[in-house]
């Protein structure tokens, strides 16, 4: 068997035609344009990376896009203030931190300071606890956009054996969560680097998400024959982009797999965008736009 490899980008280009679409309706009818504002402390390289790529897909959508950039030596009470002006700015509908931020700094408290109607991250502790009830305002954008990707592969979910490998809240806590939703329906197992004997979980997946950031973690033997394997993890090693996964001997075994760089990595800007724009039209909304 040779697994059919899930297109990222394609998909990533169909959900940023749709958010286009929706901004120019959203445009014509009340002159509202969505605005996402980026916040970048200091000069980590990656993070550079991916907060000029958000912009340029900002922008190719005919969204706007403001980029504050604060050197390394920002204190926490500059960068709270900084995050307290854009939730008051209604001209911004979006808000985005890019992490990690330097060391001295608390997250948490940067991340929670942000307006929950602005969080399009869906990182606010607020936007959490309503994704757990199964009534989000927004989705956390890595594991909605493997959602996407499984239901526009027309992969089904329900009554599935889905284990996800990672508790992180970015993405190994929140997409356990919408796994096990209604409407999606899994049985989610959770393994992390406490799991003994993680392989024998991983052969029992009929979905396996690899969300762990350790290249390569995921043997060829450990996925079932048949299973659908998304691999979200993106680390560099030496000049070369790899996944959670040893692709080539998964590809072997698994029905479908998202390849490493070109499969989830393009779905976070993406569902990106779609959460700026819905934020952008409930604030249209509300002020009567």
């Amino acid at each position: 068997m040779t697994a059919t490899v899930i297109d990222g980008k394609q998909i990533a280009q169909q959900t940023r035609a749709e958010a286009a679409t929706g901004a120019l309706a959203l445009r014509t009818s009340t002159g509202v344009i969505a605005h996402l504002a980026a916040v970048l402390v200091g000069e980590d390289p990656a993070s550079a990376v991916y907060v000029r790529n958000k912009r340029v897909a900002c922008e190719n959508a005919g969204f706007k896009s403001t980029l504050h950039r604060l050197p390394a030596s920002t204190g926490q009470a500059e960068l709270l203030t900084l995050v307290q002006a854009l939730n008051a700015d209604s001209d911004v509908h979006g808000i985005l931190v890019q992490l990690p931020l330097p060391k001295g700094i608390d997250t948490s408290l940067i991340l929670d300071a942000i307006l929950p109607s602005k969080d399009v991250d869906g990182f606010h502790p607020e936007n959490v606890g309503l994704m757990q009830q199964g009534r989000p305002r927004f989705l956390p954008c890595t594991p909605a956009g493997v959602m996407r990707m499984l239901e526009v592969s027309g992969i089904e979910t329900a009554g599935k054996h889905a284990v996800v490998i990672g508790r992180s809240d970015i993405v190994g806590k929140p997409m356990a969560a919408l796994l096990a939703q209604k409407g999606a329906d899994a049985t989610v197992t959770i393994c992390h680097s406490r799991t003994r004997d993680i392989g024998a979980f991983c052969r029992e997946a009929d979905i396996l998400v690899a969300a762990l950031g350790i290249p390569r973690f995921v043997q060829g033997d450990w996925i079932k024959p048949g299973a659908v394997v998304i691999d979200v993890g993106i680390n560099r090693v030496g000049d070369k982009l790899m996944g959670d996964v040893d692709y080539l001997p998964a590809a072997e075994v698994a029905s479908a797999i998202t390849p490493v760089p070109g499969g989830v990595g393009p779905m976070t800007i993406a569902m990106l965008l779609a959460n700026t724009l819905q934020a952008a039209i409930k604030l249209a909304g509300s002020h009567g736009r």
